[in-house]
Protein backbone atom coordinates (compact mmCIF):
# COMPACT_ATOMS: atom_id res chain seq x y z
CA UNK A 1 0.00 0.00 0.00
CA UNK A 2 1.81 3.29 -1.02
CA UNK A 3 0.38 6.79 0.12
CA UNK A 4 1.58 10.25 -0.13
CA UNK A 5 3.96 11.57 2.49
CA UNK A 6 2.64 12.56 5.75
CA UNK A 7 3.27 15.49 7.74
CA UNK A 8 7.35 14.13 8.38
CA UNK A 9 7.82 13.02 5.17
CA UNK A 10 7.33 9.59 5.97
CA UNK A 11 5.66 7.10 3.14
CA UNK A 12 4.20 4.42 4.78
CA UNK A 13 3.90 1.41 2.15
CA UNK A 14 3.78 -1.60 4.04
CA UNK A 15 1.63 -3.11 6.78
CA UNK A 16 2.69 -6.59 8.85
CA UNK A 17 0.64 -8.40 11.23
CA UNK A 18 2.99 -9.82 14.27
CA UNK A 19 2.80 -13.73 14.06
CA UNK A 20 3.92 -15.99 16.20
CA UNK A 21 7.04 -17.38 14.07
CA UNK A 22 8.07 -13.14 14.51
CA UNK A 23 8.64 -13.33 17.83
CA UNK A 24 11.73 -13.34 20.13
CA UNK A 25 12.28 -15.46 23.52
CA UNK A 26 10.46 -12.90 25.30
CA UNK A 27 7.67 -12.78 23.28
CA UNK A 28 7.76 -9.42 21.38
CA UNK A 29 8.35 -9.10 17.76
CA UNK A 30 12.18 -10.52 17.20
CA UNK A 31 14.39 -7.28 16.02
CA UNK A 32 15.89 -9.79 13.12
CA UNK A 33 12.33 -9.97 11.40
CA UNK A 34 11.84 -6.73 11.79
CA UNK A 35 15.23 -5.75 10.35
CA UNK A 36 14.91 -7.98 6.77
CA UNK A 37 11.06 -6.48 6.55
CA UNK A 38 12.62 -3.24 6.33
CA UNK A 39 15.39 -4.17 4.19
CA UNK A 40 13.01 -6.18 2.01
CA UNK A 41 10.80 -2.75 1.64
CA UNK A 42 13.78 -0.35 1.30
CA UNK A 43 15.16 -2.51 -1.91
CA UNK A 44 11.31 -2.50 -3.45
CA UNK A 45 11.55 1.17 -2.75
CA UNK A 46 14.70 1.84 -4.12
CA UNK A 47 13.80 -0.46 -6.99
CA UNK A 48 10.74 1.77 -7.90
CA UNK A 49 12.76 5.29 -7.14
CA UNK A 50 15.66 4.44 -9.13
CA UNK A 51 14.18 2.60 -12.13
CA UNK A 52 16.73 -0.71 -11.69
CA UNK A 53 15.87 -4.11 -10.09
CA UNK A 54 19.52 -4.39 -9.82
CA UNK A 55 19.85 -2.81 -5.94
CA UNK A 56 22.06 -3.39 -2.99
CA UNK A 57 22.06 -2.32 0.33
CA UNK A 58 25.24 -0.08 0.88
CA UNK A 59 24.48 0.68 4.20
CA UNK A 60 22.48 1.23 7.37
CA UNK A 61 22.97 3.99 10.11
CA UNK A 62 22.05 3.31 13.80
CA UNK A 63 19.07 1.63 14.50
CA UNK A 64 17.47 3.17 17.47
CA UNK A 65 14.72 0.14 19.11
CA UNK A 66 12.15 2.72 20.96
CA UNK A 67 9.65 -0.09 22.16
CA UNK A 68 8.38 -3.21 20.42
CA UNK A 69 4.71 -5.16 19.32
CA UNK A 70 3.21 -8.57 20.37
CA UNK A 71 1.44 -11.33 18.87
CA UNK A 72 -1.25 -10.00 16.80
CA UNK A 73 -0.22 -6.61 16.49
CA UNK A 74 -0.23 -4.57 13.30
CA UNK A 75 3.02 -2.64 11.96
CA UNK A 76 3.61 0.01 9.30
CA UNK A 77 6.88 0.33 7.58
CA UNK A 78 7.94 3.86 6.38
CA UNK A 79 10.44 4.69 4.63
CA UNK A 80 11.38 8.39 3.17
CA UNK A 81 13.88 9.38 0.22
CA UNK A 82 16.55 11.89 1.63
CA UNK A 83 18.91 12.07 -0.76
CA UNK A 84 19.88 10.73 -4.31
CA UNK A 85 23.54 10.08 -5.34
CA UNK A 86 24.82 9.31 -8.89
CA UNK A 87 24.25 5.94 -7.90
CA UNK A 88 22.94 5.89 -4.89
CA UNK A 89 19.36 6.46 -3.05
CA UNK A 90 19.26 7.38 1.03
CA UNK A 91 16.45 6.91 2.73
CA UNK A 92 15.39 7.04 5.88
CA UNK A 93 12.95 4.48 7.94
CA UNK A 94 10.55 4.14 10.36
CA UNK A 95 8.14 1.33 12.25
CA UNK A 96 5.29 2.16 13.95
CA UNK A 97 2.88 -0.22 16.04
CA UNK A 98 -0.77 0.52 14.80
CA UNK A 99 -2.06 -1.02 17.58
CA UNK A 100 -0.38 1.39 20.27
CA UNK A 101 0.58 4.13 18.01
CA UNK A 102 4.31 3.83 19.29
CA UNK A 103 7.22 4.34 17.26
CA UNK A 104 8.70 1.11 17.31
CA UNK A 105 12.22 1.89 15.55
CA UNK A 106 13.66 4.57 13.50
CA UNK A 107 16.82 4.51 11.26
CA UNK A 108 18.31 7.99 9.78
CA UNK A 109 19.98 6.20 6.69
CA UNK A 110 19.51 3.72 4.73
CA UNK A 111 21.41 3.81 1.13
CA UNK A 112 21.26 1.37 -1.70
CA UNK A 113 23.44 1.24 -5.09
CA UNK A 114 22.10 0.58 -8.07
CA UNK A 115 24.08 -1.47 -10.10
CA UNK A 116 24.38 -2.71 -14.31
CA UNK A 117 24.57 -6.22 -15.43
CA UNK A 118 28.01 -7.07 -14.84
CA UNK A 119 27.28 -5.57 -10.67
CA UNK A 120 29.54 -2.19 -10.92
CA UNK A 121 27.43 1.12 -9.85
CA UNK A 122 25.44 2.78 -12.35
CA UNK A 123 24.36 6.49 -12.38
CA UNK A 124 20.40 6.46 -12.21
CA UNK A 125 19.75 9.99 -13.30
CA UNK A 126 17.40 11.25 -10.87
CA UNK A 127 17.07 14.15 -8.42
CA UNK A 128 14.20 13.59 -6.87
CA UNK A 129 11.42 11.08 -5.19
CA UNK A 130 8.28 10.43 -7.56
CA UNK A 131 4.41 9.99 -6.72
CA UNK A 132 3.02 10.68 -9.93
CA UNK A 133 4.25 7.28 -11.49
CA UNK A 134 6.58 4.43 -10.43
CA UNK A 135 9.96 3.74 -12.31
CA UNK A 136 9.53 -0.09 -12.53
CA UNK A 137 12.51 -0.82 -14.83
CA UNK A 138 11.02 -1.98 -18.33
CA UNK A 139 12.78 -5.66 -18.67
CA UNK A 140 12.29 -5.24 -22.35
CA UNK A 141 14.32 -1.87 -22.24
CA UNK A 142 18.20 -1.89 -22.90
CA UNK A 143 20.48 -1.95 -19.82
CA UNK A 144 22.99 0.72 -19.71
Amino acid sequence: MSTRPSDDGINFHTRKWVRPEDLNAHGTLFGGSLLRWIDEEATIYAIVQLGNSHVVTKYMSEIDFVSSARQGDVIEMGLRATAFGRTSITMRAEVRNMITRKTILSIERVVFVGLDATGAPIAHGYHEITYDRDRIPNPGAPTA
